[in-house]
């Protein structure tokens, strides 16, 4: 197995953690509706205390996804030397968010000089 299979580019692990978050705060709300099913009057109690869970995870999420969104305006477009896709750098090294090929604007960190 490639040891980069789960590496990805900054901006799509930004993305990732956003959908993590949309994903649990909804899995915790529809667990805490189901409690009124399954408690009865008490479940009432605990699907209200998930629901406020699950909107901070929501919240969290929108937070997430904004400061995604903020960031990708700002970065930098550059062409990916392996796959010739336009793709979006944050920082010095990143990601390709197609091939997954270490990016870097550095001379310094790169490993070799681009054939002229």
């Amino acid at each position: 197995m490639n040891k980069f299979f789960f590496k990805s580019a900054k901006i799509n692990e930004f993305r990732l953690w956003g959908l993590v978050f949309t994903l649990v705060g909804m899995g915790v709300m529809i667990v805490g509706t189901g409690g009124i099913i399954w408690w009865g009057q008490i479940g009432r109690i605990i699907a209200a205390i998930f629901m406020v869970i699950g909107m901070f995870s929501l919240l969290i999420s929108v937070i997430v996804y904004f400061w995604a969104g903020m960031m990708s305006t700002s970065a930098t477009m550059l062409q990916c030397p392996e796959c010739s896709r336009q793709t979006k750098m944050l920082g010095k090294t990143d990601r390709c968010m197609y091939c997954k090929t270490i990016l870097t604007l550095d001379p310094a960190q790169a490993t070799h000089a681009p054939a002229e």
